[in-house]
């Protein structure tokens, strides 16, 4: 185990963090593990972590976005749902031990590393002095970027545990490759992976680099060595059609539109494919762009889901508009007192009390960062009774000690992959 938990931290660990997000992850650690300090947290997940043999499910979070597009913000995916899961379920961790479901923690990022074959080797070095200490620097055995580490992580896994069936949280979607990869060095007999995405994934490269987002399915399908083996569920963007991506490379794909039309005999269709193969072991890659944006909004490089046009209205209707905009006076001076994760409890508590008094006037509040723009429901400017003066207070108050909290950042790209 000492070998395992050298790439690991102890769940929601796996982001360095100096002061920014520090006390937030330290307080969701020491609730994950019921522990009253760093001290403790360390030792009760390594307790966990030698029994790797007997459990069930391993889960591991592999805290990295440094394979994605334009948008960040996926590397706190991992934090993020252990956070929802213990809001939703505060005994989780003791109803998930009995289920004989293991966190192993997260692997260990250095946020701007991808793949160790990226890396010059004078760089590796640095890399490992810093991760495993100056006496490893010279050990080229030892992998130093994410895609690597948690490549290693789960071939060491499944050394242990040839049965234990991985639960990955990530992270962009080059995330997938490393489990994958280490899953078709041990699969016994025919597998496949069903791909839910908006997104193929299907480039062989981007940008001259080999696994990132938008490549690790076309390598994936390969290693299965195509034949329908890839399952693609869910696809909406894409420059390619279906007819293109089905012929050159094999895979097998039921696009957004089929679903919407067809709902869950779409199940039945990829379950009678499978069977038809042979296929008796299946690895699940769902990117939460797939679902329904009412659901989980997209990122903002996502295409939004077409909906249903509205039917045309028989005629205008003309409307005397006011519209109310506040903002947080010394919002920009408090930033530079007050950590982050202040600030946002700060402005969290600023929206909720604009937003209270504003939804007795107005059919809508929209929030950004410190401006709120309300547009007054009423025919006639203060009608219901809201005045200027009503605002003041409430502004003035989120810049009290308060209790209200904002949500934890969403997991915009997050990718759940399991087996």
């Amino acid at each position: 185990m000492d070998q395992i938990a050298r790439f690991l931290r102890p769940a929601g660990g796996g982001i360095h963090t100096v002061s920014t997000g520090r006390r937030s992850r330290e307080a969701l650690q020491q609730t994950f593990y019921g522990a009253r300090d760093a001290d403790e947290v360390q030792a009760k997940w390594r307790t966990a972590l030698a029994s790797v043999g007997r459990a069930k499910v391993a889960v591991l979070g592999i805290p990295s976005d440094c394979g994605a597009g334009l948008a960040r913000g996926a590397a706190f995916g991992p934090e993020g749902i252990r956070a929802a899961l213990l809001r939703l379920c505060p005994d989780y961790s003791a109803r998930a031990a009995r289920a004989g479901i293991l966190d192993v923690g997260d692997v260990f990022v250095v946020p701007q590393l991808l793949g160790d074959d990226m890396l010059s080797e004078e760089q590796r070095r640095w890399t490992r002095a810093a991760l495993y200490g100056p006496a490893a620097a010279g050990d080229a055995d030892l992998p130093v970027a994410p895609l690597s580490i948690a490549e290693r992580v789960v071939d060491e896994l499944l050394r242990v545990n040839p049965a234990l069936r991985i639960f990955m949280l990530g992270g962009d979607h080059s995330v997938a490759w490393p489990v994958v990869a280490a899953l078709g060095r041990r699969a016994a007999g025919a597998w496949a992976i069903v791909h839910v995405d908006a997104h193929t994934d299907l480039l062989p490269q981007r940008l001259g680099v080999r696994i990132c987002f938008a490549t690790w399915a076309y390598h994936a399908n390969e290693l299965l060595g195509r034949g329908g083996r890839l399952v693609q569920v869910g696809v909406r963007a894409s420059s390619r059609s279906k007819q293109h991506w089905e012929s050159t490379l094999g895979v097998r794909q039921f696009w957004a539109d089929e679903v919407r039309a067809r709902g869950g005999a779409v199940i039945d269709d990829v379950i009678r494919h499978l069977e038809e193969l042979g296929i008796r072991s299946v690895y699940l890659s769902n990117d939460i762009d797939a679902t329904d944006g009412a659901a989980a909004p997209s990122p903002p490089s996502m295409a939004p889901q077409p909906r249903p046009a509205a039917p045309a209205s028989s005629g205008a209707e003309r409307r005397q508009l006011t519209v109310m905009f506040c903002d947080l006076v010394g919002s920009t001076a408090l930033s530079t007192r007050l950590d982050p994760e202040d600030l946002r409890d700060v402005i969290a508590a600023y929206h909720k009390c604009v937003a209270g008094v504003s939804a007795r006037a107005t059919t809508r509040c929209r929030p950004s960062g410190t401006d709120t723009c309300a547009p007054n429901r009423c025919h006639e400017p203060h009608s219901c009774g809201l005045r200027e003066s009503t605002c003041t207070p409430s502004t003035q108050t989120a810049t009290a000690p308060c209790t209200a909290t904002s949500s934890s950042r969403s997991p915009r790209v997050v990718k759940n992959d399991s087996t």
